[in-house]
């Protein structure tokens, strides 16, 4: 089973404020589980997050210019 962290780990662990996980879960682009009126988030919905929006850098090339003579 997968372990549930409450908002403030999730905030936590991305390195953010409290209101940026309370406006994934307002926007639902984290999957999230109700408990009574408490709100839980997967530790695997955080991982899949953070997976999905990684950017990867982009290899430059660079440009050798010849010698003048």
């Amino acid at each position: 089973m997968d372990r549930l962290l409450s908002v403030e780990q999730v905030a936590e662990r991305l390195g953010t404020t409290v209101r940026f996980p309370r406006r994934l879960i307002e926007e639902r682009r984290i999957t999230f589980v109700k408990v009574g009126r408490h709100v839980r988030i997967p530790e695997s919905a955080v991982d899949s997050f953070v997976l999905a929006n990684t950017v990867q850098p982009i290899r430059v090339r660079r440009i050798t210019y010849g010698r003048a003579a």
